[in-house]
């Protein structure tokens, strides 16, 4: 039998988001791990919603904007210019733009759009405002080696996680 998810324990598993329509924004076949209660801030409490489970189980999470770690679409966060005040480099849907504020915060804001001579950028993250649909199967829950444990300190192990 295996072991319960439960603090220290090394979980591996398979996931998907999707969005209210079903839609697969992202998701991992190759099995991904992560320390449970370690250093990484799991998407929406996934890790309180695994608790307790073992491999082989699926939990599935319906996430509003907010419990998704990713918040609520800001329009104020979109920009569009004459495609010729921007440097070629952009000129691609999907292209990272790294913009300061005043302030001197960097955000990456996202070429989105490419129309009658003007360029969209936005800079709320993909998921921003989307109800979510988290899709997770247990695939192994172990005791994590020393070398695990170090990566998670450094939080260098990989897992669906609220990106910012």
């Amino acid at each position: 039998m295996s072991e319960l998810v439960a603090n220290g324990k090394l979980v591996s598993l398979t996931y998907s988001i999707r969005d209210q329509r079903g839609q697969v924004l992202e998701q991992s076949e190759l099995p991904i791990s992560y320390i449970q209660g370690g250093h990484n801030e799991l998407i929406g409490g996934m890790d309180e919603a695994l608790e307790g489970k073992r491999a082989g189980e699926e939990v599935r999470l319906e996430l509003t904007p907010d419990q998704s770690g990713f918040g609520e679409y800001d329009p104020n966060l979109t920009f569009s210019d004459d495609l010729d005040n921007v440097p070629p480099q952009f000129h691609e849907l999907g292209a990272e733009v790294q913009m300061q504020s005043d302030a001197g915060d960097v955000r990456t804001f996202y070429v989105t759009r490419i129309a009658n001579g003007r360029l969209t950028v936005d800079g709320n993250h993909p998921l921003a405002g989307k109800h979510l649909c988290v899709l997770v199967r247990i695939r192994d829950v172990r005791e994590p080696t020393a070398a695990e444990l170090h990566q998670d300190a450094a939080g260098d192990v990989d897992a669906p996680r609220t990106l910012h």
